[in-house]
């Protein structure tokens, strides 16, 4: 489950106290494994069905939103890490006109030194900070004009290369620390997921059955929905043609688009950070939806939320984005008749459900 312009070890303690002597820490021990027998863990009862269909909902939930805060995560280490490689390019690009430069100079000096017409001042030519000698007028005066537009030239390669490394070196700080937030935020997802697992292996055959069970029946009450919201929509529309107002909105070329393309992901798993063609978690859906428009959607919900106009559900049209959930960690792509297609949530496929799927938190329009 999980979305323009949105938008974050231990140590443990030593203290120091006496060794105790081995017959001390065997009695201990002794009385630890007493007081242990004596008091036994009593487990608490076990949870029911419904209980626990609630529990994995809410771990899926969290997933989602965590998946949505991975996704931003790999965003901005993607960028970082193409910044970084830009800088470290520039870097080898300084760094080969510095050693031309370098070369250059080094055949004017070699070559001044053999006409005797230099002397001592091909080592200072040479040396690691040619941009001192600018300051020594009685160097200068002795060099001639190739030279001393090739020692400017040593000194000009020189800084550009120094301020290139300090930036390289900043781009790769950003880029470590981004990476340490990717894995913390992967983390995060996998523990959620890993809860929810757990969950529903400790459920009986019969448990199981009944689970599946309640599913039918919450996809009997979605369609019920969608059937009610496409009468209510027919019958508005019947109410227009009767006393035409304000136009209907009508469905866009790119919006139908958009839906041809996330009907065509139809059975595909859900994936979190998953953007296709194989796979896709919620906003990877719609962003490669609306991408097959020509729009280019952000990667996140959250943005997602912000890339157009907010509407009414009575406007909705086809390719519409629907957002759900106060924190906004869910997208479906309106395909028409209270529906949408939308990738829902972990250990599910890509596939078609009432807009009423989970609480609306808005709908947007990005074209």
């Amino acid at each position: 489950m999980p979305a323009v312009s949105h938008r974050k070890p231990h140590t443990p303690i030593r203290t120091t106290a006496p060794a105790l002597g081995a017959s001390a820490a065997l009695a201990s021990l002794g009385l630890l494994s007493q007081t242990a027998a004596a008091a036994p863990a009593v487990p608490g009862p076990r949870p029911s069905v419904e209980e626990v269909r609630q529990q994995v909902d809410g771990l899926y939930r969290q997933a989602g939103a965590a998946t949505q805060r991975y996704d931003a995560a790999k965003e901005r280490t993607d960028a970082q890490r193409a910044a970084a490689d830009a800088v470290m390019e520039r870097v080898a690009r300084n760094a080969q006109r510095l050693n031309e430069a370098r070369r250059r100079l080094g055949s004017l000096a070699a070559a001044r030194y053999r006409s005797g017409g230099l002397g001592g001042t091909a080592t200072l030519l040479l040396a690691d900070d040619p941009q001192a000698y600018f300051a020594q007028q009685h160097v200068l005066a002795r060099l001639g004009g190739e030279e001393r537009d090739a020692l400017a030239g040593l000194a000009t390669r020189q800084a550009a290369a120094s301020r290139e490394r300090a930036e390289a070196a900043e781009r790769l700080a950003e880029l470590s620390a981004s990476q340490t937030e990717l894995r913390r935020r992967k983390a995060e997802v996998q523990a959620k997921l890993s809860a929810a697992r757990g969950l529903l292996a400790r459920l009986t055959a019969e448990e199981r059955a009944r689970l599946a069970e309640l599913e039918r029946a919450e996809e009997a009450r979605r369609r019920a929905d969608t059937r009610r919201e496409a009468a209510r929509r027919e019958a508005a529309a019947q109410r227009e043609r009767r006393d035409p107002g304000t136009p209907a909105p009508t469905p866009s070329t790119r919006g139908a688009r958009a839906v041809a393309f996330a009907r065509a992901q139809l059975g595909k798993p859900y994936v979190w950070g998953a953007t296709g063609p194989t796979s896709y978690d919620c906003s990877g859906l719609t962003q490669a939806a609306w991408r097959a428009s020509g729009v280019d959607l952000p990667r996140t919900t959250w943005e997602q939320a912000e890339a157009g106009p907010r509407i009414a559900t009575a406007d909705l049209v086809p390719g519409d984005l629907v957002f759900f959930y106060d924190d906004i960690s869910h997208v479906g792509l309106y395909i028409g008749g209270g529906r949408m297609i939308h990738a829902p949530r972990p250990g599910a496929y890509v596939r078609e459900d009432s807009i009423h799927y989970q609480p609306m938190y808005g709908r947007v329009r990005p074209f």
